[in-house]
């Protein structure tokens, strides 16, 4: 059986990259590969600053030392192209390069290749190293793909883009959208600036000046938790904006069920947000920015609406156009769910790096 080890962050921790690493690892994939994951990174840590150092020492010894003793034939690098995880990434690669190992090099978002290093020939060159130095580079978007490809002509490239369980169909919400009750919004995600979540607060200000009764959940933690929450009570929006915390399981699916209308005006460098799929599959269109992977998986005025980032006025009349046609959030729900039952089901993300290892190891 072929050995696959997956380098990424802890199993538990709040992660886009550990959400992945779960989901290959208890996919059908583990059936036909030995997938075994050796953790790299902070996230899931409790670290001072000494027990940080230490571990940046000795992480890639302990890597060393792992390759030689489990014998994978294929190391799967999840990594970004954002300062941190890059350069850290560089010691496992080069590791795995010297082990004579097929280096699957994954790039979950960040920066594209040609404004990584934009104010540097020397660094932008040791970056193109470093992506040829792989066996294929994995992308989630058709954005990447053509960016990358303009950078490292002819290297083996493919797109793989993210997936999530589906869970239960929510069809009840179909009868639940025709009900005269207050358009539910919500956000789910980290509780960060860039996000878009400060324009999300100023759109449901313009929406409550207009005398509509539309509320808002707030689904998350992160470093503008509190600010946030002072900018609704400054714009006494208590009533209508509500904050749930982070959010896990039941919980999780709750909530999408029972919201009409995801918003995430992000202008962040996204990959591709589990957010995203999990709306759709939930038949909660997205009114988001098309950034990164986004419009891969969804079509403007079919799964929900693209908004400009850093426009609040754009995202609340959006809102109510939707709230004026409630008939077209039930279609665009149905839109979201088949297009995720289509194509981002773990089911397909298995088949996709069962094809890709098999590939490898020819």
């Amino acid at each position: 059986m072929i050995t696959v080890m997956l380098l990424g962050p802890s199993l538990t921790a709040v992660s886009g990259v550990s959400t992945h690493l779960n989901q290959l690892l208890q996919s059908p994939l583990a059936d036909e590969f030995n997938l075994i994951h050796f953790q790299v990174g902070g996230e899931g840590r409790n670290e001072t600053s000494v027990t940080k150092l230490v571990r940046l020492f000795l992480s890639p010894i302990q890597f060393s030392a792992e390759v030689v003793n489990k014998k994978p034939q294929i190391i799967h690098l999840n990594t970004s192209l954002e300062q941190k995880s890059y350069w850290r990434d560089i010691a496992y690669l080069l590791i795995a390069k010297a082990l004579r190992k097929k280096v699957v090099y994954q790039v979950h978002g960040g920066a594209l290749p040609q404004v990584f290093f934009k104010n540097s020939r020397f660094l932008t060159k040791i970056l193109k190293w470093v992506l040829l130095s792989t066996d294929v580079v994995v992308l989630l978007s058709q954005e990447e793909l053509h960016a990358y490809q303009d950078f490292v002509r002819n290297h083996n490239l493919k797109v793989i883009p993210n997936a999530i369980e589906i869970g239960e169909d929510a069809h009840w919400k179909v009868d639940l959208s025709l009900q005269n009750k207050p358009l539910q919004l919500i956000y789910v995600g980290r509780l960060a600036e860039v996000k878009g979540i400060f324009q999300i607060i100023e759109a449901l200000a313009f929406v409550r000046a207009q005398g509509r009764d539309i509320r808002l959940v707030i689904a998350g933690s992160g470093p503008d938790m509190k600010k946030l929450q002072a900018i609704v009570n400054d714009k006494n929006l208590n009533a209508y904006a509500s904050f749930a915390g982070a959010v896990y399981g039941e919980e999780k699916d709750r909530l999408w069920r029972e919201a009409d209308l995801f918003v995430f005006p992000t202008y962040h460098r996204e990959g591709l947000p589990y957010a995203v799929l999990e709306s759709m599959a939930a038949r909660t269109p997205p009114i988001v920015s098309p950034v990164g992977a986004i419009p891969d998986v969804m079509e403007d005025g079919v799964h929900g609406y693209f908004v400009p980032s850093r426009d609040p006025k754009a995202l609340a009349e959006i809102i109510e156009r939707l709230d004026d046609d409630r008939a077209l959030i039930r279609k665009m729900g149905q839109a979201c769910r088949e297009r995720i039952e289509d194509y981002y089901t773990v089911i397909r993300l298995a088949e996709d790096f069962r094809n890709l290892y098999r590939n490898l190891m020819k």
